[in-house]
């Protein structure tokens, strides 16, 4: 009996724990199309990756001219991409708390 029980409460709280679950995965979708949307009117992203090269090339000049440009510019472009997807992960994250989408 108890069995039958135990196995009649844990679908209660599972039923009752899948909309919140849902919810929440909603919200964070919604967020993060109402940043992307945020972020494609203003062409942030390519402003972040498109400065973090411009100055890995300008430092790979000083360092070791044309060659040393090159790649300090793919370097920079690369920490710009990570950087990028760290900002926007930051602002969906924001939206989410501020319930603004």
């Amino acid at each position: 009996m108890k069995l039958h029980t135990c196995k009649y409460a844990l679908s209660l709280a599972l039923s009752l724990a899948v909309p919140f679950t849902a919810f929440a995965q909603t919200a964070h979708q919604r967020a993060e199309a109402a940043q992307t949307a945020h972020d494609r009117r203003h062409h942030t992203g390519v402003k972040v990756i498109g400065g973090s090269a411009a100055g890995g090339a300008a430092i790979g000049a000083l360092a070791g001219g044309g060659k040393g440009a090159l790649i300090g510019g793919a370097i920079g472009a690369g920490g710009g991409a990570i950087g990028n997807k760290i900002r926007k992960d930051k602002a969906v994250h924001k939206r989410e708390r501020r319930r603004e989408y």
